[in-house]
């Protein structure tokens, strides 16, 4: 997904800043990391207040291969529910539970 078709999908949240990490791309609103840009996906942050909304939802968890022998690592991201793909009106409420989850994680 390039530049343009990010701005796009999260213009109901707001204007967003992308930067290359990971071998992907961090998404950000407001200067609070919300989401990244992983081979082609676009996963969303969720935390113990949200998550069980993605699973609800049938989002997947990103899992990360660690490396050398760690196995997998279980992310806070999650995959985009199906019912927001289509719908710019429901992409904004999860992008903005996905910043609101930035938000809290800030406050650690």
């Amino acid at each position: 997904m390039d530049n343009d078709a990010i701005h796009d999908l999260f213009a109901g949240l707001g204007p967003v800043a992308i930067r290359r990490m990971f071998g992907g791309r961090g998404i950000y609103h407001q200067g609070v990391i919300f989401a990244l840009e992983i081979g082609g996906e676009i996963v969303l942050k969720a935390d113990q207040k949200t998550v069980t909304e993605f699973e609800k939802a049938g989002s997947r968890q990103w899992i990360y291969e660690g490396h050398k022998g760690r196995g997998p690592v279980a992310m806070p991201y999650w995959s985009i529910p199906d019912i927001a793909v289509d719908d710019p009106d429901e992409m904004a409420r999860w992008a903005h539970r996905a910043f609101e989850a930035g938000l809290r994680s800030k406050k650690l």
